[in-house]
């Protein structure tokens, strides 16, 4: 099996045995949250949090770094299969978009099992478009394994929509 097929599989058994997901958006709001970081996962939340600065700052370089050659990335309902295709198309775009926003980690859980890891993050993000505020709800999982003594990050899918304004 392709090691990140591998680590896709352990993250959907980590997933599922993680209490606190729940399957309907109304039951979010009241729903207890599944939260920290377990002493394992720590490294390899460092490299989430170094592969999200260095996307903001444009740092491309610094992203391929920390990528692993057969990363898949999932995103607005499409797919990029490795580093190389990665950095291609759709990193210069992220990075540009993240350039403008502010974002603000809401929630954040992190296992980590032998060589592989996963990390969920919750965000909002604050930019403009067309010249008015836009916030966005968005969330991140990324999984990554250890190869000698780093964390690589193996698998990315990212998901948002716009925050519902609250009516006064």
């Amino acid at each position: 099996m392709k090691p990140a097929i591998q680590a896709l599989a352990l993250a959907g058994s980590l997933l599922l045995s993680t209490p606190g997901w729940a399957h309907d958006p109304k039951d979010h709001a009241h729903a207890v949250p599944a939260t920290g970081v377990d002493a394992q996962a720590q490294p390899a939340v460092a490299v989430v949090e170094r592969f999200s600065k260095a996307l903001q700052a444009g740092d491309l370089d610094g992203v391929r770094t920390l990528l692993a050659d057969d990363v898949l990335v999932l995103e607005s309902g499409g797919a990029e299969r490795s580093r190389e295709e990665y950095l291609g198309h759709h990193a210069r775009a992220d990075a540009a978009f993240l350039r403008e926003a502010h974002v603000q980690v809401k929630q954040r859980v992190a296992r980590a099992e032998g060589s592989l890891a996963w990390v969920g993050t919750e965000s909002e993000l604050h930019t403009t478009k067309d010249d008015k505020p836009l916030t966005l709800l968005s969330t991140e999982t990324m999984v990554l394994r250890k190869v000698g003594a780093d964390w690589r990050i193996v698998h990315i899918h990212w998901s948002s929509r716009p925050k519902k304004q609250v009516s006064k």
